[in-house]
């Protein structure tokens, strides 16, 4: 005899079936024994055994698979063998039916309960109320028997041993798609925008701050676009957020800020994502668009094109478009000529580094925080002494006040002076070529207007040669007016006297000059020293 059936009929037969008062008939056993003789015990156990399970419902016996795949398995396999097993130990009335887990058997369990009702009225009523009393009490139990939760059965394999649960499969995100769905910079909600109001406005940049206040009043309905240039530190990026957070607080505007890496970056995953439309709508469905550092986009042809694109829709719609570049747009060679066209044709404001009197104010405004106090006097010093941009400037008041603070003394001139040692000697200062005439003859004691002179002995070739390369060195002015300066005919003397004096450093050479023997890089340093005074 094979071995019992180790499936949920185990679980049907240990319910309270057993103890409900039910007819006596052929048990599940019988059945799987039945079924085992003619399909073979190996095939039963291995194709039956935690596959099936037989299941008695009145005049019904349901086989119930544990999946649809299974299912249709058996009944093709095996379906003859069982119903003649069915015929043999219920009768040949007794129909088969085959299901999948408990779903199927409770539709069916409802079905018979309805052919059931139908039976009872061609019942013979003679049978009497104790015999339908009996049935009732059968169904019932059949049914506490369906509904009852039935253990888990363990899978196993061919050779009997349990099978693991596969792990489900966890998706990894994909960190493109995830940066795209990200709002753009302008929706984060821990940046800090500057605003217009702690914009210091001077004649370096007048024209450029009236031009975003009116962004801010009327936008699109002055120039458009329009375009910021300068050098780093002179207030590009805090015009571009100023204007953005003076927007903000308007209910009816939504401005998008965006630096032109992040604009490239966004681009190139929405193209490899295929996501075009979206990130086409984060940039064209804005009131205005205000793009810092469109000189990034300098050798990015395909970039450039989709900004272009993006351009023209806000024009053509009426809506602003502010961008900063560090260059005027015609210096720009490297951006397509018709974004240089559409560029030309808004209003291109410069900013230049701040003149003395701008660099006094931003330095009382940056020191007007919590924090030791600095005289006015000590930020005049330092205004005429540094001529940086304006994050030196911050910087240097941010250096001063905690020198203060740490040291416990006040923030005067000789705090200063400690605090700044190094940016103070490396402060940079405008010279001109008369500047570096006039240090080379006070270095070397010769008179004013000897470089000039048409002289050709050492102690005045030298002298002027180096003084042409400190000239190329220190100031602006071009080879022609170098030359014109020292009496050369031609920029090729200033050329070569240049080179000249470069092999001399390079060798670490001496030069004699009147009666006495300098070392080139010796002489350098005094002239330089002279010029920082």
């Amino acid at each position: 005899m094979p071995p019992r059936l180790a499936t949920r009929a185990l679980a049907y037969q240990d319910t309270p079936v057993s103890a409900a008062p039910v007819r006596t008939g052929p048990s599940v056993q019988a059945l799987a024994d039945a079924v085992s003789s003619r399909v073979g015990a190996a095939r039963f156990n291995l194709w039956f055994q935690g596959n099936a399970t037989f299941v008695p419902l009145g005049g019904r016996i349901v086989v119930a698979t544990r999946n649809q795949h299974m299912q249709e398995w058996l009944e093709h396999t095996f379906g003859t063998a069982v119903k003649a097993a069915v015929a043999e130990v219920y009768g040949a009335d007794t129909t088969l039916r085959w299901a999948v887990d408990n779903l199927p058997l409770e539709e069916t369990r409802s079905e018979e309960n309805g052919a059931r009702s139908e039976d009872k009225k061609s019942e013979n009523r003679d049978r009497g109320a104790a015999r339908s009393e009996d049935k009732k009490a059968a169904d019932s139990a059949s049914k506490s028997a369906l509904r009852a939760p039935h253990p888990a059965i363990p899978q196993v394999d061919l050779f009997g041993d349990p099978v693991s649960q596969p792990k489900p499969k966890v998706k990894r995100p994909d960190p493109e798609a995830e940066a795209l769905a990200r709002p753009i910079s302008s929706q984060r909600t821990g940046r800090r925008w500057k605003s217009l109001a702690d914009f210091v406005s001077g004649p370096c940049n007048r024209v450029a701050h009236a031009s975003a206040l009116s962004v801010i009043e009327e936008p699109g309905q002055g120039a458009n676009p329009l375009v910021v240039h300068g050098p780093v530190g002179t207030g590009k990026t805090h015009l571009l957020e100023g204007i953005y957070a003076g927007m903000k607080r308007q209910s009816d505007q939504r401005p998008c800020y965006v630096t032109a890496e992040e604009f490239t970056t966004r681009f190139v995953q929405a193209s490899r994502l295929g996501k075009m439309s979206a990130f086409r709508r984060q940039f064209r469905e804005c009131s205005t668009l205000l793009l810092d550092d469109l000189h990034f986009l300098a050798t990015k042809k395909a970039t450039q094109e989709e900004f272009l694109h993006t351009f023209d829709a806000l024009v053509a719609d009426g809506r602003q478009v502010v961008v900063t570049m560090d260059c005027h747009p015609r210096l720009a060679d490297e951006l397509m000529p018709e974004l240089l066209d559409r560029l030309l044709g808004g209003a291109v404001w410069g900013l230049m580094p701040p003149d003395p009197e701008t660099r006094l104010e931003i330095l009382r405004k940056k020191s007007c925080g919590p924090g030791p106090m600095i005289p006015d006097a000590v930020l005049k010093a330092l205004a005429n002494t540094l001529r940086g941009n304006v994050r030196e400037l911050e910087g240097a008041v941010n250096s001063v006040r905690h020198y203060a603070k740490v040291t416990g003394r006040p923030a005067d001139m000789a705090t200063a002076r400690e605090a700044l040692g190094d940016l103070l000697r490396h402060a940079v200062r405008v010279v001109t070529v008369a500047d570096v005439d006039a240090a080379v003859c006070t270095t070397l004691r010769l008179a004013a207007g000897t470089l000039q002179s048409k002289a050709r002995t050492w102690a005045v070739s030298h002298p002027r040669m180096i003084a042409i390369y400190l000239s190329r060195k220190h100031t602006a002015a071009t080879y022609g007016e170098v030359s014109k300066h020292f009496g050369a005919k031609t920029h090729s003397t200033a050329v070569a006297a240049e080179k000249k004096v470069r092999a001399w450093l390079d060798k670490n050479a001496s030069v004699a000059i009147g009666d006495r023997e300098w070392s080139v890089k010796e002489l350098v340093d005094r002239i330089e020293r002279e010029l920082q005074r």
